[in-house]
């Protein structure tokens, strides 16, 4: 069996984009790992940055465990993630200590700047975890680097608006109603999406948005992502041979 590890920028950002994909591995028999690299403490008018924190992490704790994962928070600020030199070590002692086989990530472009910067910490963590001179935590250095996924953008979008192709879809039509379980363990960010991203209706927008990636694959609810292969990044398809037929290549894309 496997260890996937999925890293984002705040709780809830994995449940809207790979959670259906995570829950099918889970149900296969391999080891999940959620990490965020936030607590999310920036998302709330009505608690305070700790009170928040605290509530974000518990219910990120919650929604892991539907799936049997487990949970790990780096402590980064909310908007303050950047690809430093602190800030990789910790990433990077994260990866180490986790022993994934396989980590997914953020999209190296996005509409959010924590979620450009944890792509980039998360690829540059993968590289660093198996430097053996390499100073990132208790745990030791990785044999190898581990395989990298990149996850959908939010709305799968650049910043200017183009469309991000994936290199492959997994068909999460059997677990939308865990991933839709996932996404709504984070109570408290239902009135925080609705104020900052007028979204009213938080599962539903995460259900449309799964809906529309699965039409470009020729199914009712998808996930896509990318390989990250270039040397001496590992090229096997170790995400795709653990879903098997779940993967779908395009079926009805247009830029």
């Amino acid at each position: 069996m496997a260890h996937i590890l999925a890293i984002h920028a705040h709780p809830d950002d994995i449940e809207t984009l790979g959670a259906g994909t995570l829950a099918l591995l889970a149900r296969r028999g391999h080891r999940i790992t959620i990490a965020t690299a936030t607590a999310g403490e920036g998302g709330s008018t009505e608690t305070s940055a700790d009170e928040t924190a605290a509530i974000r992490r518990r219910e990120a704790a919650a929604a892991a465990a539907l799936i049997g994962a487990d949970y790990v928070c780096a402590g980064l600020p909310d908007l303050g993630v950047f690809n430093d030199d602190a800030a990789r070590r910790r990433m990077t002692g994260l990866v180490r200590a986790a022993q994934p086989d396989i980590v997914i990530t953020a999209s190296p472009i996005d509409y959010h700047p924590d979620h450009e910067a944890v792509s980039a910490l998360a690829r540059d963590a993968c590289f660093a975890s198996s430097v053996p001179n390499y100073r990132a935590g208790d745990a030791a250095p990785l044999a190898a680097i581990p395989h990298l996924y990149f996850m959908d953008a939010i709305g799968g979008r650049t910043r200017e608006g183009a469309r991000i192709r994936p290199d492959f879809g997994v068909d999460i039509t059997g677990a939308i109603e865990t991933k839709r379980a996932m996404l709504m363990a984070h109570e408290s960010q239902v009135a925080w999406v609705a104020r900052q991203h007028g979204i009213a209706d938080y599962a539903s927008a995460m259900v449309a948005w799964g809906a529309r990636r699965g039409r470009d694959f020729g199914v009712a609810y998808a996930e896509g992502f990318r390989a990250y292969r270039h040397p001496p990044y590992p090229a096997t398809p170790a995400l795709q041979d653990l879903l098997g037929e779940l993967v779908k290549p395009l079926a009805n894309w247009r830029d």
